[in-house]
């Protein structure tokens, strides 16, 4: 058979840290006591020994392994804290006489989360507040501010802080000194001018639409919190710990182990008990299944997000949806006349949406198998048709892109009402919506990436780069995209700054479109197709190539590549050999349950079982 694929478009401690074994006296910490950087609680008087007075200095703690014995006591007591152990926090800290924060960084804190904005700033850079009606501060008196880190721009935190104080005013529609607090006080600090103006056009906002403009929840949402955490990155973290540091660390041990372990595909978080690694053998390395059913070269393939069924399509004219548990076919959609090069299941996985060369993207009602829409409207004169679709978040509309035609990128609600058209003068590779709905990442058969704010479905910016590129896929975290590069190569882009994190070299491809994924339990995994027919699995991380595997026909493309999201040990693949197969771990449970259906039916397999090849 000569493989044709789906070408281009062309154009050591002690255990209490006491010396000689010697005790504290208990004693309350004084929230407002002045200890060694407003960290320390010195006893109030400790105890004689043999009619000898112990120094009123406090001896120098023992490091803890390694580790400062102060950091790791407040950050335990932190985290004490955070899993609710309030009682055994407050133990700890009386005990040890550490504190996790110091009597300022705990009153900048309540300042900032109760909107006391001339408290706030008089705490944070050491001048006294303003007078606001008498009464006593409970600022005290005389404050020298907290310490930054160095190089901070500290006007650029007072805008931050006035910012806020500014949208609450004008949330509770307290224009008068919304707008003073506007010239008086943000103006002077000579921040980038867009910024005021944009700030400037707020006034006239309702409640709703100054949130939605703002990117904003208000004064009683998270606003203010996410105000402390950014405050809190330019303030040194010896004087105010980040916030939740303890699981931060942990999460970076985690992910270090994460990144040292070529073969990780656990269906759990790894264990903090035990150093991680993990065996080959629970990798999915063997064809299980070869799926035949499929007419043509498979160049189209998702598993729907509950992993309970696997839609197929390409050369020929049909779309198959497989029912996961059995790989028996429950439905053959037939209703497309040309190739069908596309498809993707929406977020319920209660419709999917099919893209053909016959210039018509069908939306298909998957319970049962009927066409409940079709989309027209790219039509036109001369080859090519639709060539990617993607669903909103909420499942309540989708886009579709198309190479030629005066609709090459246009969204759709689930009703066929055009919703908005992007006029664009390039065609249409591929598309994809990040998870969170904010961003739209096109890329184009003029070797672009474009993206857009979804939202308001402005171009944020575009890239011209020097290889065609056949997909994208956005991460589900929303903060990377992954393009297949036709220059066989593989990049990892940040989608905020288009930096490059990872490149992913040793598939092949020139030809034909080869759509690539992530995969993996967490997705930590990329694979992909290739022009020699195999399959190829990188770590993300670290970029390793661990796997190549064989298994289509030769010669020939390995087109497409999916992976089961509720099964870590399953993936799929679809060459030109019109076979789909079916990849998991040895003796996994799908292969057991397999053999168990075949010994009570064997009439009930339509295909080639491959549980016994290597």
């Amino acid at each position: 058979m000569t493989a044709q694929g789906m070408r281009f478009q062309q154009d050591a401690s002690t255990s209490n840290g006491t010396p000689n074994g010697s005790k504290h006296s208990e004693h309350h910490t004084q929230p407002f006591s002045n200890g060694t950087n407003g960290h320390s609680n010195a006893p109030e008087k400790l105890p004689q020994k043999n009619g000898v007075h112990p120094p009123t200095a406090r001896a120098t703690p023992q490091p803890f392994y390694g580790h400062d014995r102060e950091e790791v006591t407040r950050l335990i007591i932190q985290g004490l804290d955070d899993l609710g152990y309030h009682g055994a926090a407050n133990t700890l800290s009386r005990e040890s006489g550490y504190e996790v924060e110091s009597p300022g960084v705990a009153l900048f804190r309540h300042a900032v989360l109760q909107g006391d904005w001339s408290e706030a700033e008089a705490l944070l850079f050491g001048s006294e507040p303003a007078d606001e009606g008498g009464g006593v501060s409970i600022h005290n008196g005389h404050h020298q501010g907290l310490r930054f880190v160095e190089g901070v721009d500290q006007d650029q935190l007072r805008f931050l802080l006035r910012k806020q104080k500014y949208l609450e005013l004008l949330e509770s529609k307290d224009l008068g000194r919304a707008l003073m607090v506007l010239r008086q006080e943000l103006t002077p600090l000579q921040q980038e001018r867009s910024q005021l103006q944009q700030l400037s056009s707020m006034l006239v906002n309702t409640p709703d639409g100054l949130k939605k403009e703002a990117q904003w929840d208000g004064a009683t949402g998270q606003s203010r919190h996410i105000l402390l955490q950014e405050l809190s990155k330019s303030i040194s973290p010896s004087v105010m710990i980040p916030e939740h540091r303890l699981a931060d660390l942990l999460d970076q041990v985690k992910k270090n182990q994460i990144s040292h372990c070529l073969y990780h595909n656990p269906s759990r978080s790894p264990s903090l008990f035990a150093d991680h690694i993990c065996d080959r053998s629970q990798f999915p390395l063997r064809t299980v299944l070869e799926l035949g059913q499929n007419a043509g070269e498979v160049w189209a393939m998702e598993f729907s997000h509950d992993g309970r069924m696997l839609a197929t399509s390409g050369q020929a004219t049909d779309v198959l949806i497989y029912d996961t548990n059995t790989f028996q076919v429950l439905h053959r959609l037939t209703e497309h006349t040309d190739h069908v090069a596309y498809l993707a299941w929406s977020p319920d996985d209660r419709r999917l949406i099919t893209c053909s060369h016959d210039k018509t993207a069908r939306v298909w009602d998957t319970p049962s198998g009927q066409c409940i829409l079709k989309i027209d409207h790219h039509n036109h004169p001369g080859p090519g048709g639709l060539t990617a679709a993607a669903w909103s978040p909420d499942g309540q509309s989708f886009v579709t892109g198309s190479l030629h035609g005066n609709h090459r990128l246009c969204l759709w609600g689930i009703d066929g009402e055009q919703l908005h058209n992007w006029e664009v003068d390039y065609r249409v590779q591929d598309c994809a919506i990040s998870p969170n709905g904010k961003r739209m990442v096109v890329i184009s058969s003029e070797s672009q990436i474009i993206v857009y704010d979804y939202e308001t479905h402005a171009e944020e910016y575009s890239i011209l780069l020097k290889s065609q590129m056949t997909c994208v896929n956005i991460s589900q975290d929303s903060q990377h995209m992954l393009i297949n590069m036709a220059n066989s190569e593989i990049q990892l882009i940040k989608i905020d700054n288009a930096e490059i994190v990872k490149r992913y070299m040793g598939q092949q491809q020139g030809q034909f479109v080869i759509r690539s994924t992530f995969g993996g339990a967490d997705q930590n995994l990329i694979i992909s197709g290739s022009e020699d027919a195999r399959v190829y699995i990188w770590h993300k991380e670290n970029g390793t190539l661990i796997e190549t595997l064989e298994g289509h026909q030769s010669p020939g493309c390995v087109n497409v590549v999916a992976w089961n999201p509720t099964d870590p040990c399953m993936f799929a693949s679809g060459g030109d050999d019109h076979k789909v197969r079916i990849w998991s771990k040895e003796n996994s449970d799908f292969q057991t349950k397999r053999r168990n259906r075949i010994s009570a039916n064997p009439s009930t397999s339509s295909f080639r079982d491959n549980t016994g090849r290597g």
